[in-house]
């Protein structure tokens, strides 16, 4: 079998080096799995990527975080913040480095590049879809990814393997482990997160609601047209304890106008989850609807770069992915199945029955 190699990219860095000790310790080794890399840049904004150490016939797996908005370089003089094109060129230009001498090369991006942009609408760019078929055209072997926004944009590269992993039973074992819940009801925050809820709910052997947004088609906002009005449909929450489950909270005004009618019409509990917590507002809007009561905590997962300031906020909780990335790792290499790495229901539910004891 040949070697197991991390290339770990500065903008995933503190969950690269916890995945690298995991797997130490699951395969009992000493060594570490990491390759050194360099990541220079001229004063320009060019750069380039030169590999430590060596990759001829390694398994490679590059981890890379193109969410992370606090890498900065100088550019003109000026100081630079990374946005997720230079991220997702940051890969290639590790792929394009290693290329010929590695002997797999699969890369592990928990936030899916682009992964908003989805589909076309009229004479859109299509960027999810040609990021994925540029990766295959570079010699990518397997692309892994959490929660992708749209699981259907892996028919982009229908003979590549794409592997979309939930953080499901991560977010309730953590939630379990750290609240006293019972009588609940999860809830979708919109009508494309329903799946995702569903899936929580059957989890959980609970019900599901949702909650269908209105929006105003006259008007373009950021990118998107704003909503007018949520709509409630689903069982009563009064004195529910609810779990409000999406794929990522970005500027978050949505979730909170869920939470806050779900507080308005007697929930008891309002617990946020999101696999990535992008907050791209800042926290304040969350602070504030805190304060109010309007939620009791927000679980989201280390997939994706969260500042040190939110994280140690009290309505935080971080849900750690490190065992289940390093498993998965280490399932891939080996040859095994994942099956059993995408559902834990019986053991949540024995935890939820034990709890109630």
């Amino acid at each position: 079998m040949n070697e197991l190699k991390l290339v770990v990219l500065d903008n995933i860095e503190g969950l690269g080096n916890k995945v690298n000790e995991e797997l130490k310790q699951m395969n009992n080794e000493s060594e570490d799995y990491i390759i050194p890399i360099t990541r220079d840049r001229f004063s320009n904004g060019e750069g380039k990527i030169k590999i430590q150490g060596t990759v001829r016939d390694k398994d490679i797996y590059i981890l890379s975080d193109v969410g992370n908005y606090s890498i900065t370089y100088e550019m003109h003089g000026m100081k630079h913040f990374m946005a997720p094109d230079e991220h997702f060129q940051d890969i290639k230009r590790v792929i394009s480095a290693i290329s010929g001498y590695a002997n797999k090369i699969t890369v592990i991006m928990p936030l899916l590049y682009e992964s908003r942009q989805h589909r076309r609408k009229g004479k859109e760019s299509l960027d999810c879809a040609i990021a994925l078929q540029e990766l295959e055209r570079l010699g990518v072997n397997h692309i892994v990814t959490f929660d992708v926004h749209d699981p259907n944009v892996g028919n982009a590269i229908p003979t590549l393997p794409f592997e979309n992993f939930y953080v499901t039973h991560e977010t309730l074992n953590t939630l379990i482990d750290n609240e006293n819940i019972d009588n609940l009801l999860v809830i979708s925050p919109d009508m494309g997160a329903m799946e995702r809820a569903r899936y929580y709910a059957e989890m959980l052997d609970t019900d599901v609601g949702v909650f269908y947004k209105r929006r105003d088609l006259s008007q373009v906002v950021n990118g998107k047209n704003p909503i007018v009005e949520h709509t409630y449909l689903g069982p009563s929450v009064k004195d529910k304890n609810i779990i409000v489950v999406d794929d990522m909270i970005a500027s978050g005004s949505s979730m909170i106008e869920v939470a806050t009618y779900l507080k308005h019409h007697g929930a008891k509990k309002v617990y946020l989850a999101a696999t990535f917590a992008l907050l791209t507002e800042g926290p304040k809007i969350f602070i504030d609807a805190y304060k109010e009561g309007l939620f009791d905590k927000l679980y989201a997962t280390n997939l994706s770069y969260v500042p040190k300031q939110i994280r140690q906020l009290d309505w935080y909780e971080e849900v750690d992915m490190t065992e289940k990335l390093a498993r998965i790792i280490n399932t891939m290499h080996d040859g095994k199945s994942l099956k059993p790495l995408f559902n834990g229901k019986e053991e949540i539910l024995q935890k939820l029955a034990k709890n109630k004891k």
